[in-house]
């Protein structure tokens, strides 16, 4: 076992409350308990096959800096999946494709809140091209996938 999945899988323990509960949750979703949109990607997610464990928090701000997430990725909610942050509105299949090739990557980001991204729907309005990015702990964003 490389560093990198010793890493992710401790991380994951530890946000999820020990191994009991990791072993149940696919993705562990912290976001504020009166955010809407949060709730719909949480449908999204498990409309898509991913279990669900919700977490509200009233300042998300310091677990996002915990997490690596800068504020050049950030969006409404944080997720936890199987190591690897999930920020925001990022499709279920996105997440799914980062599941399957395992960078070594901190977690993958919708920033900010994209319009017709999942949760982000707009009734009559199309979707808007969006890009889905990677960020590690080095600082770096890359293009991850299009939507």
């Amino acid at each position: 076992m490389n560093g990198r999945k010793t890493l992710a899988g401790l991380l994951t323990a530890l946000l999820l409350g020990g191994p009991g509960l990791a072993a149940a949750a696919d993705v562990l979703v912290y976001k504020s308990p009166t955010c809407g949109c949060c709730g719909a990607w949480v449908e999204h997610m498990r409309a898509n096959g991913f279990n669900v464990v919700t977490r509200n928090v009233e300042d998300l701000a310091p677990l996002k800096q915990r997490l690596g997430v800068s504020p050049q990725v950030a969006s409404c909610h944080t997720a936890v999946v199987d190591g690897y942050v999930v920020e925001g509105h990022v499709p279920a299949d996105v997440v799914e494709k980062l599941l399957s090739e395992r960078p070594a990557v901190t977690g993958i980001a919708a920033p900010g809140m994209p319009v017709g991204s999942p949760g982000m729907e707009v009734p009559g309005q199309p979707a808007r091209p969006y890009t889905v990015v990677s960020f590690d702990d080095q600082g770096r964003v890359r293009e991850y996938a299009r939507r």
